[in-house]
């Protein structure tokens, strides 16, 4: 009970610095995407007579994607926050697999659970480490307490599954971590990359309404902003879109092994309590 307690303070606190490190990585993102419009891509030396205000030179697409507005830094910081959250899950969610090979643990586990080789499976799962090694190992370890306290066969099932849910509910959450930041980038991504293309065709067409001759630059202009708006946009989306199936995919496979090894750990003590 009392490591039930430690495990929930711990987790509620990586819960609290984890939701710091989203805050801080969204402000950061947005704010380096806006140094690098401003400073990088606005620089006079990607303008004619060195002027941001007035056309790119020819064939420099810093200066063009600088004239997509004031939309393309907060899409840069779209893509950019992707791109970091894409890592960070990848590290944590590699580091809940365990050093090995999950799927190869899992299997040997199981057959070291079938022959009664409890200890062995508790050693192979202080050897792997990681969640999937961590609920298995609770419900091992409840395993051997059932075991001893000679609990009739249905009531150890419930006993020893209510310990893996237990475990399952302090461990897994913090993979989900994030996801939600993710998947609201696949959408915002899109709906940001639309409005910058509405604005520039609003220009486009201003241009265009001009009386007399149409204004060439305003309409040029216009016209850029809203194809690279429609391009950051949609790039953010699509990768958004793939790693977060990926990652939600990864996540489905961990808990298949979590669950499989749990039934595999109540069927032996069917076995165990069949044969006595």
């Amino acid at each position: 009970m009392a490591q039930a307690s430690n495990a929930k303070v711990q987790n509620n606190a990586g819960s609290k610095s984890s939701n710091v490190f989203a805050g801080l990585t969204i402000l950061i993102c947005i704010l380096i995407g806006y140094l690098v419009w401003e400073f990088v891509m606005g620089s006079p030396s990607n303008f004619q007579h060195d002027n941001p205000a007035g056309q790119p030179l020819q064939g420099n697409y810093l200066g063009m994607v600088y004239k997509g507005g004031y939309i393309v830094p907060v899409l840069m910081g779209l893509l950019l926050m992707t791109i970091v959250f894409s890592f960070e899950r990848f590290f944590v969610i590699s580091k809940a697999a365990g050093k090995g090979d999950v799927e190869k643990f899992v299997k040997s586990v199981q057959g070291q659970i079938s022959s009664g080789d409890i200890q062995g499976a508790l050693d192979a799962c202080d050897k792997q480490q990681g969640s999937v090694a961590n609920v298995v190992k609770a419900g091992l370890i409840k395993y051997q307490e059932v075991k001893r306290e000679n609990f009739d066969t249905e009531k150890a099932s419930e006993v020893i599954q209510k310990e893996i849910e237990q475990a399952t509910s302090l461990e897994m959450p913090m993979l989900e971590k994030n996801l939600t930041i993710l998947s609201t980038l696949v959408s915002l991504g899109t709906l940001l990359g639309l409005m910058g293309t509405v604005s520039g065709m609003i220009k486009a067409f201003a241009g265009l309404a001009t009386s007399g001759t149409p204004d060439q630059a305003e309409l040029a202009n216009g016209i850029s902003e809203a194809l690279i708006n429609t391009l950051t946009g949609i790039t953010t989306s699509a990768l958004a879109v793939v790693v977060y199936n990926y990652f939600t995919s990864k996540i489905d496979t961990l808990t298949y092994f979590i669950d499989e090894a749990g039934f595999t750990i109540t069927q032996a003590y069917r076995r165990a309590t069949n044969r006595d």
